[in-house]
């Protein structure tokens, strides 16, 4: 069986959630499975792990809609993109698209980084349902990544396809931390900086935390920046990062009090099987998602509420809690793994494989 993975989503200079995804589950299918990829700039392979590849058009390219014809020659019997917005015109592989969420219908701003004509038509496109019916029916499987948004799916009736499991993980060969060793009075974000992420209720919580240190680490335009810093409360310590490498996050985790996230809607939350995975501890709004990833390991705070949020740091100042809680996050985030989505994409594959030969 050939499994051909897209991986046209690859960012070129740094990871964003889908691109890590589908660079971690290339990964790890290569190794159970006959798996080449699809890129569409050479940069990508930088952040791409060394399998074949074919060079082809942009995803946001007018030449998507006939991709089928560059993709037929290769001999796929199943073709996973990690999105849900790969043409299909004319295709004779099995295909799997990807629905990470629907935060967009609620939340319908869009990724600053799309090109303006773009953003224009994701924000009709979130407007109704139906688009996304269309898109998801022409998949013979519709793949997500968490419990959740497949019962959303299910709520809206987004597809009459099979819906199965490719879940997200955190990254591997990482040692937890020593929990006797304690941690410094610091708190550590990773996110994008979008309204529903709801960083200005982590910024607020500070006036109550003067000795602790806020890190926000992802990339911020200088406009968005200017917004926060003018939120932040005096005597509050918030450090604004513009972007950090792996082994910079990696040592910033090791050393925190927790990780924080106040988002009003995720797809998943990698970030908080990141910080699990090296026992920091985990706050975190009070939504489903972020209930389905957490489980018993993580704090839940209401996200409209920086006092609850300062409460919950507060408590992690006892040692004998705090350690307590970074051995049950390890355990926790030992429930993830790549293998295991890598095993569910190959279980697709083949499920699908049997349905078209019949």
């Amino acid at each position: 069986m050939k499994i051909v993975i897209d991986a046209r989503f690859t960012r070129t200079d740094h990871h964003d959630g889908i691109s890590r995804y589908g660079a971690s589950l290339i990964a790890a299918t290569a190794k159970v499975a006959d798996v080449s990829m699809l890129i569409s700039d050479t940069r990508q392979l930088a952040l791409l792990p060394d399998v074949p590849y074919t060079l082809i058009n942009s995803p946001l390219s007018p030449l998507e809609l006939f991709v089928a014809r560059r993709i037929n020659p290769l001999g796929a019997d199943v073709v996973v993109c990690p999105m849900q917005t790969m043409g299909s015109w004319g295709r004779k592989y099995g295909l799997v698209l990807t629905l990470h969420d629907l935060i967009y219908y609620e939340h319908p701003a869009p990724p600053g980084f799309l090109p303006a004509a773009v953003r224009v038509l994701w924000r009709l496109y979130h407007k109704a349902f139906w688009p996304q019916r269309v898109l998801l029916n022409r998949a013979d499987t519709v793949a997500t990544i968490s419990r959740t948004t497949e019962a959303l799916m299910a709520k809206y009736r987004l597809t009459k396809r099979p819906v199965r499991i490719i879940s997200n993980a955190p990254q591997p060969a990482q040692e937890p931390r020593d929990p006797a060793a304690g941690a410094d009075h610091s708190l550590v974000y990773m996110g994008s900086f979008m309204p529903y992420k709801n960083v200005e209720t982590m910024v607020a919580g500070m006036s109550e935390l003067p000795d602790f240190t806020l890190h926000l680490l992802s990339r911020i335009t200088a406009e968005r920046r200017a917004e926060l810093e003018i939120m932040v409360p005096p005597g509050a310590t918030v450090v604004f990062h513009n972007g950090v490498t792996d082994d910079e996050y990696a040592v910033l985790l090791m050393r925190a009090t927790a990780l924080v996230s106040l988002s009003r809607a995720e797809g998943y939350g990698l970030p908080l099987v990141e910080a699990m995975a090296l026992g920091t501890p985990v706050i975190a709004s009070d939504i489903p998602i972020f209930r389905e990833v957490g489980g018993d390991a993580a704090t839940y705070v209401d996200p409209a509420s920086p006092a609850e949020f300062a409460a919950a740091v507060q408590k992690l100042r006892d040692d004998a809690h705090w350690q307590q809680v970074s051995r049950r996050s390890v355990a926790r985030a030992q429930e993830f793994s790549w293998d295991e989505s890598a095993q569910q994409l190959v279980d697709v594959a083949h499920d699908i494989m049997a349905r078209r030969s019949r």
